[in-house]
């Protein structure tokens, strides 16, 4: 388990994940932790409450955090600024060095029917990402012809390595591979998950001829990234919203190839969804790329063409962990 991840969690609470069997710690996708409730870990496989004598199967051994620790993890998250974490506190969410985010729940502060902001913050979802090399390698072939990069939707639920694959075909893009030529890609990343960047330099491997517009909202960067540095490829990730659905427009009628993801179980799914459905039905996307859990993460469901159509080929497992 990387620093990052251990230097914003209390003191009692790292010292029993340290402790965890490195089969289980290298695993790990989640640490759940929720004021007055057991002490949650998630891997691939299944969960466990998490207690001072290790992995318990119900929730009586469990330690359970109190408002106190939720008072510490909060002030080394913000490293003891809350103002700092305004917007954060705003969106639900934090993302660390890495890449990796934390969820956030407690009171909603609500102004103008907006949530303006969380208070008495009571729960945290430590998601860690995991960078792992190679695993764009059986989607990559699909995704593009002599050299001429597809339009393309990568759809999983969550925890299915869309991200992680994204990340992957930026590098390999960027850098370039037999027929596939290096390509200057842009990459918007609004919640600073792709890149992973500390004081805007990434700490991922994204290639050597990426640049990254770190914390920004999707549309808006969309078309700073065209204006400014003039990419081959531009890549965002989980669209969704109808500015999303404008800006993605915008680009391609700029000549700009993209690639993105969405938040979705099926094909059936994403179309039901307004904005992505008619970003399919106008064929924005030439590749829809289906991820799922069902041979765990990163399981390629199919790879389909822009009239929904499977392209030919098994399924497979993309190794996302």
């Amino acid at each position: 388990m990387s620093s990052p991840v251990l230097e914003v969690l209390p003191l009692s609470i790292r010292e029993m994940l340290e402790s965890l069997p490195h089969s289980v710690r290298g695993r790990l996708e989640e640490v759940r932790i929720r004021e007055g409730r057991p002490l949650e870990v998630i891997t691939p496989d299944r969960s466990w409450f998490l207690g001072p004598s290790g992995l318990v199967q119900g929730s009586e051994r469990a330690y359970f955090p109190d408002r106190e620790d939720c008072a510490k993890m909060l002030n080394l998250i913000s490293h003891h600024s809350l103002y700092a974490l305004e917007e954060e506190l705003r969106r639900g969410y934090v993302t660390i060095e890495g890449g990796h985010r934390i969820g956030l729940v407690g009171r909603a502060v609500v102004e103008g029917g907006q949530v303006r902001r969380l208070r008495s913050v009571s729960g945290f979802n430590l998601r860690i990402a995991r960078e792992v090399r190679g695993v764009a390698g059986g989607v990559i072939p699909y995704l593009h012809h002599r050299g001429r990069l597809f339009n393309t939707l990568i759809v999983s639920p969550p925890q299915c390595g869309k991200t992680t694959l994204l990340r992957d075909l930026v590098r390999v893009v960027s850098e370039g591979e037999r027929d596939l030529p290096s390509h200057k890609v842009g990459v918007v990343d609004e919640r600073s998950e792709i890149a992973g960047c500390v004081e805007g330099v990434p700490q991922h491997d994204i290639g050597p001829r990426t640049d990254v517009l770190d914390a920004c909202p999707k549309a808006e960067g969309m078309m700073m990234m065209i204006r400014s540095m003039s990419p081959d490829l531009l890549v965002v990730d989980e669209i969704g919203r109808h500015e999303d659905g404008e800006a993605v427009f915008e680009a391609m009628h700029a000549g700009v190839r993209l690639f993105t993801t969405a938040h979705g179980r099926s094909l059936e799914e994403v179309c039901r969804r307004p904005t992505l459905s008619r970003l399919i039905r106008e064929s924005a996307f030439d590749r829809l790329v289906l991820l799922s859990r069902k041979k765990g993460p990163g399981t390629l469901e199919g790879i389909y063409d822009e009239s929904l159509q499977p392209l030919p080929g098994k399924e497979q497992r993309v190794k996302v962990r």
